[in-house]
């Protein structure tokens, strides 16, 4: 049975106002959360400490953002008995990112209990490290599901003493495929523990694991009337792919910022965006799949220092990062879910402070677009991009502050003006033109103010942001336009690779996901089509995968079986399931590679009426003329020949093919002597050829298709 509990922090109305000193915790935790300069408990927080530190199981239902970490943290460290040598409480979390964020958390909350000892538990950091602390004895571990597995089964993790047990964004794990190591943990913990789940949102199999696992659990349930904090303000500026860059630039002069995410679709975007704003004078860095685990945690901490302004990400970076100064996020590139939209812009705005969140927009993503303002409930306001006379009042001003700070440096000022001095009598210059003359040398060959032939290339962006007015104005904005309808594309980055799991493991496409994307730190635009097989899978993956990760990959386990990553040398991907998880390609893929390709070569042809299938894995569902040259499965609808090959025919109605692979789907009258693929409806002529005639009549045996007309 749950209890459910709604907003159960006390408001003001209802008499003075709720601190942490009211709340029971520990006076350790509490000195420390004090220095942290936390004084009044978040709604969850309010709600979650006074619960667990009761003892009883907790169910929390709250967005990103709200202090979940805190909810958990605080009761733990002020529970826990320290120095008893094995783990006596666990969290998980979803991505080694959001581990390291709670660990760090548990540090800060914990500085007045030294012999408290923590450890983060991800995968892409060597297993020594984590060996040596395990064996030293640690009292609370943070990890990730794949990670905690793998020392369950190496015997290095022992779970028997743990008291408490937290699982921390549960409804992504279990988008990730971490379901089932999420159960098999649970069982290798005590019966007797107190176990609290935090998630945004409350499907089914969350239900059913709280209702498992967890002892008469208080739902917790924050209301909130947007699914983003009111404290953000959000913007959308509608601007071409081309053109990006240099509206990013014009947005960070004009916009006052301190520190900034810019969110890049793929890897290679976000290093090529922070390599150019570097070459323009701004201090940013690139964070993604592709950089070490170290680094990364680097250029983190250069930017919570003030050391780096621009932090430059896909989305590996949305989950857990909480930096302070962060006072504005760009979506440079949309995410191409609504979910994802959120964790970015959550970045910003966090405990109690505003933020900015600005996103690009093509003319092709209005309805995406749409969607975001339905998911978070919250109209996105059009943002214009910065005129000419903006950027120029910004640059002057910032060039007066300049020369405000330099007349500060009397030292070196005293040097420079005698240097002066000395040129405005030996050459009867004007002391005004020599100070234009050193700003000309000082500014270099990059003029200071822009021109009206600046703002040209932007024309046609505004244009399409005044038809995104319009089409709102009008709601035709939710209906879907000609332009958004356009080829999907194929994405040259990827690369095929094999894996030792299919279907008799019980695999699913997102568990592949979750399992490679933690291990080898790669994000969900890492990824084109999977396709799941009975004994393996096959899966896209970006083709600059470094020699490190893939051998880190090759021991990843799925399902408690290795899964052997290695590059597929096979024919290409072809067959029904075959998923897209890139977000391009897939179904109406009609040129591609795999899936249900309607015009390519090989795979599963829904309706090969005359084409050439040349070898595939999964046969034809309905050839209706067409050669079939060595498919596996055979022809799901033959009604004509009786077939002599692999697959052999489902209905055999009629004449009889003598040896051929294929066989006729209707033959009524002729007989097929020796062709691979027959008549589908030959009435009157025998045909030896190898292609056959869909309408042969009585005298065409040339192979060719008779014309419709």
């Amino acid at each position: 049975m749950m209890t459910s509990s709604e907003n159960a922090a006390p408001t003001e109305s209802e008499g003075e106002r709720t601190t942490f000193a009211d709340l029971g915790l520990a006076p350790e935790v509490l000195r420390a959360v004090t220095d942290v300069g936390y004084e009044t408990p978040s709604a969850i927080q309010a709600a979650t400490i006074p619960t667990l530190l009761e003892g009883a199981d907790v169910v929390g239902l709250a967005q990103t953002g709200t202090g979940k970490t805190a909810a958990f943290a605080l009761p733990i460290l002020s529970r826990i008995t320290p120095g008893q040598g094995v783990p006596q409480a666990l969290v998980l979390a979803p991505t080694r990112e959001l581990a390291l964020q709670v660990c760090e958390a548990f540090e800060s909350y914990a500085t007045h209990l030294p012999e408290v000892h923590l450890l983060p538990v991800y995968g892409g950091q060597a297993y020594g490290q984590q060996l040596s602390a395990l064996r030293r004895g640690v009292d609370i571990v943070v990890g990730t599901p794949g990670r905690i597995m793998d020392h369950l089964k190496r015997g290095s993790l022992d779970l028997t003493q743990i008291k408490y047990l937290v699982l921390d964004e549960a409804d992504e794990m279990l988008k990730m495929g971490f379901a089932e190591d999420v159960e098999t943990i649970l069982a290798d913990t005590p019966k007797e523990k107190q176990v609290a789940l935090f998630s945004a949102t409350m499907p089914a199999a969350i239900r059913r694991i709280s209702q498992q696992y967890l002892n008469d659990p208080r739902e917790i349930k924050i209301q909130g009337k947007t699914q983003t904090s009111s404290s953000i303000t959000q913007r959308y500026n509608v601007v071409s792919y081309t053109q990006k860059l240099d509206a990013l630039t014009r947005i960070l002069e004009v916009e006052d910022f301190d520190g900034m995410i810019v969110f890049t679709r793929t890897r290679g975007d976000s290093e090529q965006v922070a390599e150019k704003l570097r070459a323009r004078g701004y201090s940013a860095a690139a964070i993604n799949g592709d950089i070490q685990q170290a680094q990364r945690e680097r250029t983190v901490q250069a930017l919570k220092d003030g050391k780096l302004d621009i932090l430059v990400a896909t989305d590996v970076a949305a989950r857990g990062l909480d930096v302070e100064r962060i006072s504005h996020v760009i979506n440079y590139d949309l995410p191409i879910d609504t979910e994802s939209y959120v964790h970015r812009i959550g970045r910003t705005g966090r405990a109690g402070r505003t933020g900015d969140a600005i996103s690009f927009v093509t003319p092709r993503e209005q309805r995406l677009l749409k969607a975001i303002e339905k998911a978070t409930k919250q109209p996105l306001t059009q943002m214009p991009l910065p005129q000419i006379d903006e950027v120029n009042a910004t640059r002057l001003s910032r060039f007066d502050d300049a020369i405000t700070s330099a007349l500060g440096e009397t030292r070196r000022i005293d040097a420079f003006r005698d240097i002066i001095s000395h040129y405005v009598r030996h050459h009867d210059v004007p002391e005004t033109d020599v100070a234009a003359a050193l700003a000309v040398v000082a500014q270099g060959k990059t003029p200071l103010l822009l021109t009206e032939d600046d703002d040209r290339k932007f024309e046609r962006d505004r244009k399409q942001a005044a038809k995104f007015l319009e089409d709102s104005g009008s709601g035709r904005g939710d209906r879907p336009g000609r332009e958004d309808r356009g080829p999907r594309e194929r994405r040259d980055d990827l690369r095929m690779y094999r894996i030792e799991v299919g279907r008799r493991q019980n695999v699913q496409p997102g568990q592949i996901i979750g399992a490679i994307a933690n291990e080898g730190g790669l994000t969900r635009d890492d990824f084109g089509r999977i396709q799941v097989r009975d004994d393996f899978s096959l899966v896209e993956l970006p083709a600059k995968l470094s020699a490190e990760t893939v051998a880190r990959l090759e021991d990843t386990q799925i399902g408690g079986k290795s899964i052997q990553l290695r590059e597929d040398n096979g024919p290409g991907p072809r067959g029904k399931g075959f998923d897209d998880r890139g977000g391009r390609g897939g179904r109406d893929d009609r040129g591609g590679r795999g899936g249900y390709d309607r015009g390519a070569r090989g795979g599963y042809d829904r309706d090969d009426r005359g084409g050439r299938s040349g070898g595939g894995y999964g046969g034809n569902r309905d050839d209706r003329g067409g050669r079939s040259g060595g498919g596996y499965g055979g022809n799901r609808d033959d009604r004509g020949g009786r077939d002599g090959g692999y697959g052999g025919s489902r209905d055999d109605r009629g004449g009889r093919s003598g040896g051929g692979y294929g066989g006729n789907r209707d033959d009524r009258g002729g007989r097929s002597g020796g062709g691979y693929g027959g008549s589908r409806d030959d009435r009157g002529g025998r045909d030896g050829g190898y292609g056959g005639n869909r309408d042969g009549g009585a005298g065409r045996a040339d192979g060719k298709r008779k014309p419709r007309w």
